[in-house]
């Protein structure tokens, strides 16, 4: 697939809120995935913030990326912590020059292999509802295109989220930021209990549900919940990906 198809892929996937796979958890997992495929990154990850302002990982092309924004999150601090604030796109293209500011982060990051750093806001027009993160192995300014493009499809979502909701009356930003933080929350307990269930890894529990969900055509998010409240016997989850 040549670029503009995947460009032209990439926005349709964000904006296709009919899906009956559609949830919040897609939403953002699309949207982590598009940017590693489509910009000259090596990693991303997405944080929303709830109704406190408190930031929430919502999606990660990786563990190591998960963890970057878990130490900016425990720190409080960090150029996503500064985006989310300001509402403002921030560029790092040598975090080791950083060490005094975020000695904690520079760590995590050159320990995960990452040398370089790109995030911009997750906004709805004016509004800020969080960061999207990108890494890279490299140190280098990310270019002008792949910015405007990252943010172009930090955009999308932002906007394709207010096209979901739980209920239909709800139609406010917060509701809607606030059902996706708890429908990733009800994911990681759905995960925990495949992981147990099976004995494998989190990781590899999330990779199970999701191959479950997509294999019987419904949402991510009602699997995990169904898991959760004991409608849904793990048994069903499948040890190994469906064929």
């Amino acid at each position: 697939m040549n670029r503009e198809r995947a460009l032209a892929k990439a926005f349709v996937d964000l904006a296709d809120t009919y899906a009956p796979q559609f949830d919040p958890l897609h939403l953002f997992n699309r949207l982590v995935h598009s940017c590693r495929h489509l910009l000259r990154v090596d990693a991303a990850a997405v944080m929303v913030a709830d109704g406190r302002g408190t930031l929430k990982t919502m999606a990660a092309t990786d563990e190591e990326a998960a963890f970057v924004e878990l130490m900016q999150l425990q720190t409080g601090q960090g150029p996503c912590m500064d985006c989310y604030r300001t509402g403002l796109a921030r560029s790092v293209p040598d975090i080791t020059a950083e060490h005094e500011h975020w000695p904690h982060l520079v760590t995590a990051m050159t320990d995960a292999g990452y040398r370089s750093l790109h995030t911009v806001p997750v906004r709805l027009h004016e509004r800020t509802l969080g960061a999207l993160t990108l890494l890279s192995t490299g140190t280098a300014q990310m270019p002008r295109d792949d910015q405007a493009l990252a943010q172009a499809l930090a955009d999308a979502a932002a906007l394709s989220l207010m096209h979901w909701a739980t209920e239909p009356r709800h139609d406010d930003v917060t509701t809607r930021v606030q059902s996706a933080i708890a429908v990733k929350a009800t994911l990681d307990i759905a995960k925990g209990m495949i992981a147990a269930y099976h004995d494998v890894t989190v990781t590899e529990a999330g990779r199970l549900l999701a191959d479950y969900a997509a294999h019987h055509q419904i949402s991510l998010a009602d699997t995990a919940l169904a898991l959760v409240t004991r409608t849904m016997d793990p048994a069903l989850v499948p040890a190994t990906p469906s064929r």
